[in-house]
């Protein structure tokens, strides 16, 4: 709730107007029983007519000011509400866009959708009910207490007594509803997976006929979530009935012992009847409180997610005094001694790793899954930071340069190809919006997508899906290639780019990008022998280790994992005359 109140105070200026006009609404409609009792006493046992109109046109005026008062808090309630939770999505998506890879692994996508969405929602609609109701309840009814007790302090009990009551049915069902509110937004949280799941995973599931299994599991996520809101509903309900049956006895009881009283001429009919409407302001505002508490909870709970999102700190940070590559910046990679272990891991997926990628030349990486080939263009890129060792970009340490300046140097191409939903040039222009149309259209016909690109009626204004759904996965992992060459970095990274392709289209991109990128680095992580056949150096992984490095022809004779390899794809004598 402080993360809420800290938001809320760079709107101060209007939640100080809201509360003046509070202030004034509250005035109102603590003088309109004063009124009330006036005409009772004075008005109409006099037959005063003229007097009871005056009283009645006082009284219609303070209705009306209050009546504007209201909507204009109104107004600034929202305002501050729509505003508080425009900058909590602001800060949450931007903490979102520092995370680095340890940090996205703690929160799943389907949480941080909702903690941006749900949980923001949640708290905003507690910001407008606490400026519009939570202090307007205050102040009635501590002005209608100060009033009633100084009508009557013969009939002041009854209130402390409603009062009492009402306190302990609040407390009572915020103990036993707060729990659940805990449990809520998990349950959200899941359902919201499942349906990403189901969304993103569609076609998998019609293949296996698995249709009838997903509905199973997404009808108990279902279910779950609506026992927990069934069981926090049911619970709430109880609050409002209770505090009408309190509301109603405590009238009974001011008309019962203020009857008494006035038979004993120790009260007026009118101070009875004013002590009663002040009781009923008193009580009214525990009510408007009382909606306070069925929101509170479940904001608390949301308050406390985004919080923690938000103050969620990168393991990966830039050093205050990071160095810049120079204009003699030459691309060469070097991996010294590097070891790494994933975080919360005690044994390490890559162990001792050297080697040099010269600028000019080719390096790819292969070996069989799992063996860490990813993982080494992830710790180029900084996705992750080496648990020990250091990989060197032109000589300088990458965790000694800005993460911006070290990722400006790279053009990089996934393993899952992703696409932005837009347009095929909008996709392009992501690696470089000053890129011109020359530019673009070079990187599109060196990663062979210029044909698939002009055969479509809108050639590069075609629409993307999101997440390129409407392109084939040679055509999308096409469009990635052609996004980092645009680029134009002096080193690229194609982590396994090259799997969905053909092999013709697979050895005409090589070649083009063998004569386009002559001057870069290419870093190759590839399945097949045939994509690295030419590659200047071949480096082979297992379980995380080096154990072969040269070219195709050396490999073949001195290491006997990158044969079994080969073999496993070539036959023997392609694999000699490659």
């Amino acid at each position: 709730m402080i993360m809420v109140i800290e938001y809320m105070s760079e709107y101060f200026g209007m939640f100080l107007g809201a509360l003046f006009l509070l202030v004034i609404q509250a005035i109102c409609d603590l003088s309109l029983p004063d009124y009330m009792s006036d005409i009772v006493d004075t008005g109409v046992l006099s037959g005063n007519v003229a007097y009871i109109v005056q009283v009645g046109a006082t009284m219609v005026t303070l209705t009306l000011l209050s009546a504007a008062c209201s909507i204009a808090v109104g107004y600034f309630a929202a305002r501050i509400a729509a505003n508080t939770a425009r900058d909590m999505r602001a800060d949450v998506f931007k903490r979102v866009q520092t995370f680095s890879n340890p940090e996205l692994d703690k929160f799943s996508p389907a949480s941080l959708i909702t903690r941006t969405t749900n949980d923001i929602t949640q708290i905003q609609l507690l910001v407008v009910m606490l400026v519009r109701m939570l202090f307007y309840a205050s102040i009635l009814g501590t002005g209608g207490a100060i009033k009633a007790i100084s009508e009557s302090r013969a009939l002041s009990w009854t209130i402390v007594g409603a009062i009492l009551t009402l306190v302990i049915v609040i407390l009572f069902l915020f103990l036993m509803v707060m729990p659940r509110m805990r449990k809520m937004q998990t349950f959200v949280d899941r359902v919201n997976l499942i349906s990403r799941e189901n969304l993103e995973g569609m076609l998998v599931i019609r293949a296996f006929n698995s249709q009838k299994f997903e509905e199973n599991r997404f009808d108990t996520a279902n279910r779950e979530l609506t026992e927990n809101n069934l069981f926090i509903n049911r619970a709430m309900t109880v609050m409002m009935p209770t505090m009408m049956f309190i509301m109603n006895v405590t009238t009974v009881l001011i008309v019962w012992i203020g009857a008494h009283q006035i038979a004993e001429l120790q009260i007026d009919v009118g101070k009875m009847m004013a002590f009663m409407q002040y009781a009923m302001q008193i009580i009214m505002s525990f009510l408007l409180l009382s909606a306070m508490f069925i929101l509170i909870p479940r904001a608390m709970v949301s308050a406390d997610r985004v919080k923690e999102v938000i103050e969620t700190g990168t393991i990966i940070k830039d050093k205050k005094k990071a160095v810049k590559p120079g204009d003699d910046f030459v691309p060469d990679v070097e991996f010294d001694n590097v070891t790494f272990c994933y975080p919360g891991s005690d044994q390490p997926v890559l162990k001792n790793i050297s080697f040099k990628a010269r600028h000019g030349q080719t390096t790819a990486f292969i070996g069989v899954t799992g063996s860490g080939k990813s993982t080494l263009m992830n710790l180029l890129v900084r996705f992750y930071d080496v648990t020990g060792g250091r990989i060197l970009l032109g000589g300088i340490d990458i965790r000694d340069m800005k993460r911006s300046d070290l990722r400006a140097k790279i053009g990089y191409v996934p393993q899952k190809s992703m696409l932005f939903s837009g347009t095929i040039k909008s996709n392009l222009l992501y690696a470089d919006s000053q890129s011109s149309d020359e530019n673009i259209e070079r990187a599109a016909r060196i990663a062979q997508a210029q044909e698939f690109i002009s055969g479509m009626p809108d050639g590069y204004e075609a629409h993307i899906a999101q997440g390129g759904s409407n392109l084939s996965g040679g055509q999308k992992q096409r469009m990635s290639i052609a996004r980092a060459l645009v680029k134009n970095a002096p080193i690229y990274i194609f982590d396994d780019s090259f799997s969905a392709l053909d092999m013709k289209t697979d050895a005409a991109l090589r070649a083009a990008l063998h004569k386009e990128t002559r001057s870069s680095t290419l870093l190759i992580v590839a399945q097949r022998v045939g994509t690295i056949l030419t590659a200047d150096q071949i480096i082979v992984l297992e379980n995380g280790e080096i154990v072969g490095r040269g070219t195709h022809h050396e490999l073949l004779k001195s290491c006997e994992i990158y044969r079994e390899i080969a073999l496993s794809q070539i036959s023997e004598d392609e694999l000699e005359q490659a």
